[in-house]
């Protein structure tokens, strides 16, 4: 088989290793590419991976060989699932391959907000420590996460793993979900959206982007929220209305946000909050940890290994 990766920097810029492709064949991979290369640079590929790089029905229509599309990530809006179908093309993602990264982010900007850890490094080194009266210097209140509530929009995996690490600090959990409460753990509490806006101290946004959710945190939903609340995002940027949560923060009708995540990727110099008070902004690398990249691969290895053996193959999203 000829393999292409399409943009394969983002996960592997150096550190990880590529070779496990030489079992189903010859491959090439690009750091990136531009819809306008990718006829030229997948014109004889029976299997291409990408991650951003969009595959529209018209672009398959031009790859005769083309017979597997891997994508490098959970979502794979970027593919036109309906025309790979009809074409018999399959099409797999990587589910679960990040969870405890992007968990790990998601209390990274909980713990940097409620401690204001990058505030007293920057006054640290800018010397306000050092011209203190006191054995400490504090100029903010500092939070403790203990009692708190903790509402998680979006129970799945990654929800899930965010609400284990909130019980080992003590607090509250509660979400909204559509599972079962036969699936719900005794010590989450579900509710509606409206009751996670009014009553949560913290939230964090774990739900999957479609046209219902469009935009879901905006001037309405950020006005239920207590003026001490935290809003945390490392799901899809498209899930906040961004002018909404500027205004929101410039005007303290919620605390702060976390955000890993933004609509536009990378911002253009314009968006909103990149200029606000209290908005902590990491570019979207909630799921880069090594240890998660690594298993990305294994997955993909393994999505391709099921293919190339003629069988079902278990990640098949265009079935």
């Amino acid at each position: 088989m000829k393999i292409v990766v399409f943009d394969g920097y983002s996960l592997n810029p150096g550190d990880l290793d590529w070779s496990g492709l030489n079992e189903f064949g010859e491959y090439t991979v690009y750091d990136r590419t531009g819809s306008n290369e990718i006829i030229e640079r997948a014109i004889d590929a029976d299997v291409i991976l990408t991650n951003k790089t969009c595959m529209s029905d018209e672009v398959m229509g031009q790859l005769p060989n083309l017979k597997f599309i891997g994508v490098l990530s959970t979502g794979y809006n970027t593919i036109d699932i309906a025309a790979a179908k009809r074409r018999g093309i399959i099409v797999t993602n990587t589910p679960s391959y990040s969870t405890n990264s992007v968990a790990q982010m998601v209390f990274a900007h909980i713990l940097n907000i409620t401690q204001q850890v990058a505030h007293y490094t920057d006054e640290v080194h800018q010397g306000t420590w050092e011209r203190s009266k006191d054995f400490c210097f504090r100029d903010t209140e500092l939070t403790e996460l203990t009692g708190l509530k903790l509402g998680i929009i979006g129970y799945g995996t990654i929800g899930q793993a965010v609400a284990r690490i909130a019980l080992g600090f003590g607090m509250e959990i509660c979400a909204y979900t559509h599972k079962s409460f036969l699936q719900i753990p005794r010590e989450v509490t579900v509710l509606s959206l409206d009751e996670i806006y009014k009553q949560c101290d913290v939230i964090s946004l774990h739900c999957p982007l479609d046209e219902h959710n469009q935009g879901m945190i905006n001037a309405e939903a950020l006005k239920k929220m207590k003026s001490t609340a935290i809003l945390i995002n490392t799901g899809r940027g498209g899930l906040i209305n961004e002018q909404d949560l500027a205004n929101a923060l410039d005007n303290n009708v919620i605390a702060a946000a976390g955000l890993d995540v933004l609509s536009c990727e990378p911002p253009k110099s314009n968006n909103p909050l990149l200029k606000v008070k209290n908005c902590y902004i990491t570019p979207h690398i909630a799921w880069a940890t090594k240890a998660s990249r690594t298993r990305l691969i294994t997955i993909v290895l393994d999505n391709l290994r099921e293919f190339h053996s003629g069988g079902a193959v278990t990640n098949n999203v265009a079935k």
